[in-house]
């Protein structure tokens, strides 16, 4: 691939795709996007591939505009689409000395990515309002109390602690994630009560049915002793 704004490396069941502009706080622009989007890709086609982790070289995360497990490693700025970007992740990690935030009211702009739904689901229709109404930011330990992260490390700590949750990641089924990812969103969704029931079952009946059940049982019996 040839790509000119991200980094992409795998390794051990992890993908991991670092924006690169760092002159511009890693800003999107096209060229970020369509890179980003064949990385997604091969990431998504390659069945050895369990977690993507996203984060920023430089001094950004992101500052501009369904997949396997995903990871925000939010190293400093992450505002406007980098902002949403890292909503749209399933697990977001920051610096402590992060900055995140929607600063599209003091522009004369507006939230897109389905920011409106993501950040309220994470912490709540009051304080998402106070944080879109006002445009201001916070770092990444008032990110972590409010529950817009699910935790804040020091800087220097940041990949290191991403790499370790990726990888306990990594080492379960890729189908069971595939189902549970998916049961997770169902339950965000309109669906009855009666159908995330119905679904669950299936899907149980659908992992305990695979080839690597067996295996899985034994190195987790293994794991016990």
């Amino acid at each position: 691939m040839d790509l000119e704004c991200i980094i992409y490396d795998k390794q051990e069941g992890v993908a991991v795709i670092r924006l690169n502009r760092p002159q511009v706080l890693n800003a999107m622009n096209k060229r970020l996007w369509l890179d980003m989007q064949a990385a997604l890709d091969d990431a998504r086609d390659d069945e050895q591939i369990k977690v993507v982790v996203i984060t920023g070289e430089g001094r950004a995360f992101s500052t501009g505009a369904d997949l396997k497990e995903t990871i925000a490693a939010i190293n400093g700025y992450a505002i406007g689409s980098g902002y949403e970007l890292a909503l749209a992740c399933d697990i977001r990690i920051a610096a402590e000395e992060a900055k995140i935030g929607s600063p599209e009211a003091k522009v004369t702009s507006s939230v897109t990515g389905g920011a409106f739904r993501l950040v309220q689901d994470l912490i709540g229709p009051g304080k998402a309002r106070e944080l879109l109404f006002t445009g201001e930011y916070i770092d990444g330990v008032e990110a972590q109390r409010i529950g817009l992260v699910n935790r804040a490390v020091p800087p220097e700590k940041l990949m290191e602690t991403v790499m370790e949750m990726a990888a306990k990641i990594a080492a379960n089924s890729a189908f069971s994630l595939k189902m549970i990812k998916k049961g997770l969103n169902m339950a965000l969704g309109e669906v009855s009560l009666e159908a995330l029931m119905d679904f669950e079952v299936e899907a149980c009946l659908a992992c305990v049915s695979t080839k690597e059940r067996q295996t899985s049982l034994t190195a987790f019996e293994d794991r016990k002793k």
